[in-house]
């Protein structure tokens, strides 16, 4: 079997070509890789490839997915978490398989989000930036004791449990909302409460929960309004979660003070490329460029090594599942 891997950079041809050998993918199989992201013009790429593995900000939607059907494509290989990207309606309708990696990094994401509260409340960039310059002046450094705050974590998965034990740990109260209360977030002392209370209650607001339709824009205007003044967010998970355009509002009239974001609504135009000699278009994301109080990481919540092997060992399994007609445990319906 001929795999198409889209999105590839250089550290994820060796992970997956060391780890397919490590789990016999190779050489029964054909790996493939190619650094464009998928879209239904770079889809041609993988003609003659039943199986196809995309990541992110690839775009699997109806146009892309029936040019890869019409090129002999049976299975789709997800290795991320998230499934968004896909359009699971058309894959089922052309009779695609869809495995996904389902938790590769919870502690990478949740350290990272950890690392960019840390990094926004001690003001840690401006220090750097400053100190280099042999500039050793505390003025507007000034932070706070996270102990005895109130950390807000929408969304109690895996990621948002062992964030809020991070949390925990500096002697934050802990809020969580999700649809499914999590008796793991609750052994490290997690108070579940609604929504609003989160807004209202919250002096920092880490989101970690997926995207779907009815989360989209979880924080907008109306969420902000009811927040504290000054609250903190910080957003590691799906960029669509956040309306950048209020949140840029927010921040513009003081009611938010800080924003670390490890994703952008619309990245996938400039996300794990180099765009340092080319203007940006987007006119929101140039906007929080230019705030000293805004953090931007490229989606690199996930990037540790032990991910990176996370990711290629549950994607080897479910190649090789799929190819032995074995369950597909972490089949995506």
């Amino acid at each position: 079997m001929k795999i198409a891997f889209f999105s590839t950079h250089s550290y994820d041809i060796e992970s997956m070509e060391r780890i397919a050998k490590e789990d016999g993918v190779t050489p029964k199989h054909e790996l493939k890789f190619f650094a464009p992201r998928l879209d239904a013009t770079s889809a041609k790429l993988a003609e003659g490839c039943e199986g196809v593995c995309i990541f992110v900000n690839d775009v699997a939607d109806e146009a892309a997915l029936r040019v890869l059907a019409a090129g002999g494509t049976k299975a789709m290989f997800l290795r991320c978490a998230g499934f968004d990207m896909i359009d699971l309606k058309v894959a089922k309708e052309l009779g695609m398989a869809v495995t996904r990696v389902p938790a590769y990094s919870p502690y990478a994401v949740a350290e990272h989000a950890a690392a960019l509260m840390m990094t926004l409340n001690r003001k840690i960039h401006r220090s750097y930036n400053r100190t280099r310059e042999q500039n050793f002046r505390l003025a507007g450094l000034l932070g706070f004791d996270l102990h005895g705050k109130t950390i807000g974590v929408v969304g109690t998965g895996k990621i948002g449990a062992l964030f809020a034990r991070i949390a925990a740990g500096f002697g934050c109260k802990v809020l969580g909302y999700d649809v499914v209360q999590n008796p793991e977030a609750l052994s490290y002392g997690v108070e579940y409460v609604s929504q609003d209370e989160i807004w209202a209650r919250s002096d920092i607001i880490s989101l970690h929960c997926p995207l779907f339709p009815s989360t989209k824009h979880t924080i907008n205007a109306e969420s902000i309004a009811k927040m504290k003044d000054g609250v903190m967010i910080i957003n590691t998970s799906r960029g669509g979660l956040i309306d950048t355009k209020a949140l840029v509002a927010g921040l513009k009239s003081g009611k938010v003070s800080a924003v670390g974001l490890d994703v952008f609504e619309g990245e996938g135009d400039y996300f794990y490329s180099d765009r340092s000699g080319a203007i940006i278009a987007d006119e929101t994301l140039a906007r929080l460029f230019t705030f000293p109080n805004v953090i931007i990481t490229g989606h690199q919540a996930f990037f540790t090594k032990e991910a990176l092997d996370n990711i290629g060992h549950t994607t080897m399994a479910n190649i090789n599942a799929y190819e032995a007609k074995e369950e597909l445990v972490n089949e995506v319906k």
